[in-house]
């Protein structure tokens, strides 16, 4: 099971860039029922912060009832979620809360990895990042 990064949702629904078809043909892989993944509930307010931010919110409905429909499960961010992201906030200086929320989800979870263009991941020795 993989862990989806908002970044992979927002390239794919976003305009042309290098990222956006590798990110559609994963979550085409997703839909088929190919690549397990799930998102977490950050993932979901990230999206509903960053689309608001931009005053874009109209494609961030759309972005987000996509996410929704393609993943029926959502992994809940726990207070014991937190907590590890903490710990992970404590242990790495230059990773971003948001960032370890998901890391904290791959732990507890015992997930396989994340999905994501963001290198962050990159600094967490016990997470393992994926791109599409």
């Amino acid at each position: 099971m993989i862990l989806v990064d908002s970044n992979i949702l927002m390239y794919a629904a976003g305009a042309a860039h290098p990222n956006k078809r590798p990110s559609l043909d994963f979550l085409t892989r997703v839909a088929q029922g190919k690549i397990d993944a799930v998102l977490d509930a950050e993932v979901l307010q990230e999206i509903l912060h960053r689309y608001r931010a931009l005053n874009r919110w109209t494609e961030g409905s759309v972005v987000y009832d996509m996410a929704r429909k393609l993943f029926p499960v959502v992994i809940s961010v726990t207070t014991d979620i937190l907590d590890q992201a903490r710990s992970i906030m404590d242990a790495t200086a230059r990773v971003s809360a948001r960032d370890a929320v998901h890391a904290a989800v791959v732990e507890i979870h015992g997930l396989e990895a994340v999905c994501s263009y963001d290198r962050d991941f990159d600094e967490l020795p016990q997470i393992k990042r994926i791109e599409p």
